[in-house]
């Protein structure tokens, strides 16, 4: 019989969610969709595989009730009525922070959401909110295998001059080191590098995810060897609302000198910085793009600046680039931001071909060039599925 999978995403206030069909290594995509939280109203909308419009609903939040057990028991009644005989043997899930604990997929017990509840401190703005898509997964669906896929686990084979801050050495074998993130995205867009371009793909890569998060990763032979983001999500390139790369002593000078609270400090370097503090007026790029103020293009060229920054640092760490991808909202359709950051780049051997970039080809680099720039958009429930595949295909018996 067919298997199918759900892939679940959930965040503080939504929910993204995708049914597959597992026929082979690449699951077939028959509806994605999304739980939001607008205000006091809540809505769900689906589209099928090609993208058109299957379902829209909304509804009033009930006094009281957990948005992801409601979300969750919806995206299940709608699933049981669109897709009835569809055999759904896992949900997996997106989990931002396996800690040193976990570098591949894995079942979900009890000892394991322990450890994903310990690791909360790690990724504050996004693990509870994992955590809790798992708990009212496992509620809606009791007789469901859910399975933890970490954006983590792609980076954890970094080399230890990758991997380590230069603090005391307990603080490391406690655990406090260069994790990385967007794993699952970087894993999706290396294996569509392979089946694109598979001697490229098995040379020096560098990937700029770049979207409301932000990261760049530096991939050889399709192993990740170093990422922008280090122990929490908070650091390497700005985003939408977090400040990227900060001197540690701007905290100890917001706590001693400006008296500010843990929470407090956290609430700015999480929410109130990056391109929306940076402009004062919104993280949308597209926003930002569109104003003729000018904090809306420092902002922007403080972004452009640091991802350039870091692509000139990650090809000295692989010793040479033959490849680069942009990936994620910004990465796949802001192409004023690509044309920037690529501008004058021959250096590194990238000559870009604007015409091709403006209309977001999936190669937007010259002829002429000697690194070849791609444009490959990423799909992270697409690898969340294969994951769970994965982690199925090990242990028969949750498939029963």
């Amino acid at each position: 019989m067919t298997r199918h999978v759900v892939a679940l995403n959930a965040g503080s206030s939504s929910i993204k969610f995708a049914l597959f069909e597992l026929n082979g290594r690449e699951p077939l995509a028959l509806a994605v969709g999304l739980v939001e939280m607008l205000g006091e109203q809540r809505r769900m909308t689906a589209h099928d595989g090609a993208g058109a419009p299957i379902y829209e609903d909304s509804w009033s939040d009930a006094a009281g009730a957990s948005f992801h057990i409601e979300a969750l028991r919806r995206v299940l009644a709608w699933r049981r009525g669109a897709f009835p005989d569809a055999n759904v043997v896992a949900a997996g899930h997106r989990v931002v922070h396996g800690g040193v604990y976990y570098d591949a997929p894995v079942l979900v017990t009890d000892e394991v959401l322990r450890c994903l509840k310990a690791l909360i401190p790690l990724a504050p703005l996004h693990q509870p909110h994992n955590i809790a898509g798992i708990l009212a997964a496992r509620e809606a669906w009791p007789h469901v295998a859910q399975v933890a896929c970490f954006d983590t686990a792609f980076h954890r084979a970094h080399p230890f001059v990758n991997d380590v801050f230069a603090l005391p050495r307990k603080f490391y074998d406690e655990g406090v080191r260069r994790y990385g993130f967007h794993g699952l995205s970087y894993e999706y867009v290396t294996d569509k590098l392979r089946q694109l371009a598979p001697l490229h793909a098995a040379g020096r890569v560098v990937v700029a995810h770049l979207g409301n998060g932000a990261s760049m990763c530096a991939i050889r032979d399709g192993q990740s060897v170093a990422s922008s983001m280090g122990f929490t999500a908070l650091d390497g390139l700005p985003m939408g609302t977090r400040c990227g790369q900060l001197d540690p002593g701007v905290v100890l000078y917001l706590m001693q000198e400006k008296k500010m609270s843990a929470e407090e400090i956290a609430n700015l370097l999480y929410l109130e910085s990056g391109l929306k503090g940076l402009s004062g007026i919104s993280y949308d790029m597209r926003e930002l793009e569109a104003s003729d103020r000018p904090e809306a293009q420092q902002a922007i060229e403080y972004f452009v600046f640091r991802i350039r920054r870091e692509l000139g640092g990650l090809a000295a760490v692989l010793k040479g680039l033959d490849a680069m991808v942009f990936c994620g909202g910004i990465g796949e359709h802001a192409w004023r931001v690509r044309e920037r950051v690529l501008e004058g780049m021959e250096w590194i051997g990238i000559e870009l071909d604007r015409a091709a970039n403006r209309a977001s080809a999936q190669v937007i680099s010259s002829e002429r060039s000697r690194v070849r720039v791609f444009v490959i958009p990423t799909d992270e429930e697409a690898m969340i599925a294969r994951q769970t595949l994965a982690v199925l295909d090990r242990s028969p018996a949750t498939a029963a």
